[in-house]
């Protein structure tokens, strides 16, 4: 049965081809299918994903377009009156997408805060910090389906490991560069290819398809007129009170205050006592970390990871630590919800699949403003 504004839900237990049969004889008065033909509808559904089967009302129509019903819907979208990508914005919509905004802001900012510390106390701009969120996630994966190891603990080692392979790059690869006084131009070079050299690695051995951490089915809450799944409320807090952390160490502890000291001036740092080199392998090792994490908890947002999924969203990490101010931490944060909010608002008007792109527009236009961007403090030059 639909609630009072026509939305209906029904959970499934094993993935497979539905068909959804609209009773026309419990229709309001008046009221018939646009698409008589359609009823029943065959839905193909996913288990963790969200297939939508639309059955508008209204005069019959002969000769048009059968709706379509989506099976790859975002991990929190219901279905929808209005269908994906519809002119009409209800305040659920706009309430949903709000919601569903600041979750994935949360988490971005959450894989972005160390690519903005990286950013702040080396000068270098890493291109392979996106596959450190899809090595996170990744090694989530093996964890729960190949170890069986629970949830949480899979989590812990993911992101261990993620903290771990920092370490290892930054003794084996960035601190050698830099003791030979390689640019950062060249470093960054370099990035890129240990990017492609990762993400062609994940696809080897794990292939191109979707990898799913845990293959239940998302349960939803019910806030207001807005549904989430409770993995993802669980995934908010965790980046909530992880972001809290990480704040209270860069504030509150002297090893955080000298890693702000390190980002705003390494020489005077240096000339300080402040052991630059120590600072920089603990960004590395702690960054890595976060960005592990955060590919755990993007990876259960969306209900799934793949090989390329941290090169997916590597341009958004760095429009919001662009956006927020370059190598501020608390920037980051800022920028990423609102690149968050704007990625999936802008769903409301445009085709879902171009609402990236609407969030790097706003990211120029802001720039073209603020060059500094939000929290970034300005800087004459010449």
């Amino acid at each position: 049965m639909t609630g009072a504004d026509g939305r209906w839900a029904a959970a499934v237990t094993s993935a497979g081809e539905y068909a959804v049969l609209v009773d026309v004889a419990t229709l309001p008065a008046g009221e018939t299918l646009r698409d008589p033909a359609s009823n029943p509808r065959t839905v193909t559904v996913a288990l963790g994903a969200t297939a939508a089967a639309l059955f508008p009302l209204g005069e019959p129509t002969t000769g048009g377009s059968e709706p379509t019903s989506d099976g790859t819907a975002a991990p929190d979208a219901t279905p929808d009156a209005e269908g994906d990508g519809g002119t009409a914005i209800t305040g659920g919509r706009v309430a949903q997408q709000a919601v569903n905004g600041l979750i994935f802001g949360i988490l971005l900012a959450l894989a972005s805060v160390g690519l903005s510390l990286l950013y702040g106390t080396t000068g270098l701009s890493n291109f392979a910090h996106g596959e450190q969120v899809t090595l996170g996630a990744i090694l989530a994966y093996v964890g729960t389906q190949a170890l069986g190891l629970p949830l949480v603990a899979a989590g812990v080692v993911a992101v261990a490991l993620g903290a771990a392979s920092g370490w290892l790059q930054d003794a084996g690869i960035w601190h050698p560069l830099r003791r030979r006084r390689v640019g950062n131009t060249q470093q960054m070079i370099v990035t890129i290819g240990f990017s492609m050299v990762l993400q062609y690695t994940f696809q080897f051995f794990f292939g191109g398809g979707r990898l799913r951490i845990v293959i239940d089915n998302p349960v939803p809450v019910q806030l207001g007129p807005v549904i989430v799944s409770q993995q993802s409320l669980i995934s908010a807090v965790i980046a909530v009170v992880t972001l809290v952390g990480v704040a209270w160490f860069l504030v509150g502890t002297r090893t955080g205050r000298a890693t702000r000291a390190v980002s705003d001036n390494p020489a005077l740092a240096s000339a300080s006592g402040i052991s630059v080199e120590r600072i920089i392998r603990l960004v590395w090792t702690a960054g890595t970390g976060l960005a592990a994490l955060g590919g755990v908890l993007i990876a259960l947002y969306f209900n799934s990871t793949s090989w390329n999924m941290g090169g997916t969203i590597l341009l958004l990490m760095f429009a919001a630590v662009t956006l927020g101010g370059l190598g501020t931490a608390y920037g980051a944060l800022a920028g990423s919800l609102v690149i968050g909010l704007i990625a999936e608002m802008s769903s409301l008007v445009i085709p879902s699949d171009m609402r990236y792109a609407g969030a790097l527009l706003i990211l120029i236009i802001v720039l073209l403003v603020r060059p500094q961007g939000i929290l970034g403090r300005a800087e004459r030059v010449g």
